[in-house]
Formats: structure tokens, C-alpha cells, sequence
């Protein structure tokens, strides 16, 4: 059952934000903003693989390490920091960041720009807000260790989490 849900969530929480969004900005919306030159699109398809392959790790180390889903209604019962989680505590979305911003240099796309941006926003505000308060409630003194060792956006490419 884990592994439906898992791949249940997936479709709906960022297969909505880098699927469903930006199909529809795309389709609804006239004009792009960046060169029509047709080979820079392509620079977009690197970023899309790279944070499609991330979001793909990351919810794989939820459902296998973690026990659970990316969904806040059906969070991990263990605190994940292995793969991306060693080097930030936000690899999803900061996966999910990177596809939109592939999305928006391949379909070049003003709105999947914007999205992306409102998607930083509304993220940062619910990771500072809640999810890491519950963290903090759930997992104590490990979760504010990790928290100290590991950076929120910026990756470090030294692990300081084992």
C-alpha cells in the first residue's frame, strides 16, 4: 500500500505543480520572454532530467527509509537524511524548482517563470512556517542536529549528516 500511495502522491502534488501548471499557462498564454532561437530551448531539457531524476530519488528514500509519502497527510515515520538529504533538507523541492526551471527555458515561457517563483515563495513560507516546526516537534534533538549540519535551498557537496 505504501508504494501506491507514494506513486499516488506523486502524480497529484508535483505532477500538478510541474505537469498539469505549466501545461495549462502553457496552452492558455501567448509569448515567451527569451530568445526564439530554438537551440537555446534545448538548455532547458538538461534541468528538467536532473530535477525530475532528484524528485524521483528523493521520494524513493521517503518511501524506503522514511516509511512514508511525500504528502503532509502521510509524511515519513523516519527522519530521511541519506541521497539528496545529505547535502539539503529540501531536495524535493528544490528538484521541483529545477524542472520548472527547465520548463521555462524550453517552452520559454514568462508564466512557468512566474509559477516557479510563486512556488519558491509559497514553499519557503510553508517549509519556515510548519514543516519544520513539526519537524522539530516529531524528531527533536536529531532534526535540529540535522538542521545545523545541513543547509534548507543551498546543496553542499560536503555531507555533514551521516
Amino acid at each position: 500500500m505504501l508504494l501506491l500511495r507514494s506513486i499516488f502522491f506523486t502524480f497529484i502534488l508535483p505532477g500538478t505543480v510541474t505537469v498539469l501548471i505549466p501545461y495549462w499557462l502553457i496552452s492558455s498564454r501567448e509569448g515567451g520572454f527569451l530568445s526564439s532561437h530554438q537551440l537555446i530551448r534545448y538548455l532547458g531539457l538538461p534541468l528538467i532530467v536532473i530535477g525530475a531524476a532528484g524528485l524521483l530519488s528523493c521520494i524513493w528514500d521517503f518511501f524506503s527509509a522514511g516509511k512514508g509519502t511525500l504528502a503532509p497527510v502521510d509524511p515519513p515515520k523516519h527522519l530521511v537524511v541519506r541521497g539528496l538529504y545529505r547535502y539539503v533538507r529540501n531536495p524535493m523541492y528544490v528538484s521541483v524548482l529545477t524542472i520548472l526551471l527547465g520548463e521555462t527555458i524550453f517552452f520559454n515561457s514568462l508564466w512557468v517563470a512566474v509559477e516557479a517563483a510563486i512556488f519558491f515563495v509559497l514553499v519557503n513560507l510553508f517549509v519556515a512556517y510548519y514543516e519544520e516546526p513539526y519537524l522539530d516537534r516529531r524528531f527533536g534533538d536529531t532534526y535540529k542536529t540535522y538542521k545545523q549540519t545541513v543547509r534548507r535551498w543551498i546543496p553542499r557537496f560536503r555531507s555533514n549528516a551521516s
